[in-house]
């Protein structure tokens, strides 16, 4: 079992702090937890800390038996893959990371379940550069998950996806997590998202941590108004499901599904 802990982290591009002071109680393996907050709050910055890509204050406290490289994985936004390779090829890179490039047999084998259960084996033998942008968000979730990470950080990994395949993908995200005790962490603006697919929420606006716990506890009234300056409830559909209704601040909305809060 691996668990996170941030304390009191923090890092700075000059002399200005982009994200400050964010502590959080121990995160454990199992579950998604969604990073949430406005456009520019400090997210891909929080992610690039943890992952020891930016330098700053604070610590990042892991316990887990077999701390490696790849214990934690950041997928950003755009991942800069060489379009003259093949998928399966950057799969392949991917799961060696400077190691031997000799590819046993479980290694591929782990490979085709992985682009299987995100139905990409139909892309494997086409060039990166080929690509929609949605495709390339799908390479590289594979990409990740095949160096076996045990906390995953995921900025915005389904923004170029189509609602169906973002359900899928969170749906499938929310299961490894729980089949591999990872602790996932994903940076997500639709908030309905966060709280139909993710156990707990962490809430920056400004690179500050406003508040963390149970996603059905962050995302509510307050959080819309004072966060997102949006005046909203959080209700429950037919189906006894939680979701977002705006109330009469979107320009020509009285009562509209808040589908992607931004």
């Amino acid at each position: 079992m691996v668990t996170l802990r941030l304390e009191d982290l923090g890092t700075r591009y000059g002399r200005t702090y982009v994200v400050s002071g964010v502590t959080t109680p121990v995160l454990t393996g199992g579950g998604l937890t969604a990073v949430i907050g406005p456009n520019a709050a400090g997210k891909s910055s929080l992610f690039k800390r943890i992952a020891g890509l930016a330098k700053g204050t604070g610590q990042v406290h892991v316990e887990t038996q077999d701390y490696n490289r790849n214990t934690i994985c950041y997928m950003p936004q755009d991942t800069g893959s060489n379009a003259v390779l093949s998928v399966y090829e950057s799969v392949i890179l991917a799961a060696k990371q400077g190691s031997s490039l000799r590819v046993r047999a479980d290694e591929l084998t782990r490979i085709n379940d992985i682009l299987a259960a995100l139905r990409i084996s139909d892309l494997a033998a086409r060039n990166l550069g080929e690509l929609s942008g949605g495709q390339r968000q799908l390479v590289a979730i594979a990409q990740t998950l095949i160096r076996d990470p045990k906390i995953l950080l995921m900025d915005e990994p389904t923004s170029a996806l189509d609602l169906h395949r973002q359900m899928e993908v969170l749906t499938f995200m929310r299961n490894i997590a729980q089949n591999r005790k990872m602790i996932v962490l994903i940076a997500i603006h639709d908030l309905n998202h966060a709280l139909h697919y993710c156990d707990h929420a962490l809430a920056i606006a400004n690179g500050k941590m406003v508040t963390f716990g149970r996603s059905e506890d962050v995302i509510n009234r307050d959080l819309l108004r004072d966060v997102y300056q949006v005046d909203g409830e959080v209700e429950h559909n037919s189906l006894g499901q939680r979701h977002i209704v705006l109330r009469g601040t979107v320009t020509g909305s009285k009562d509209t599904n808040l589908m992607a809060a931004q």
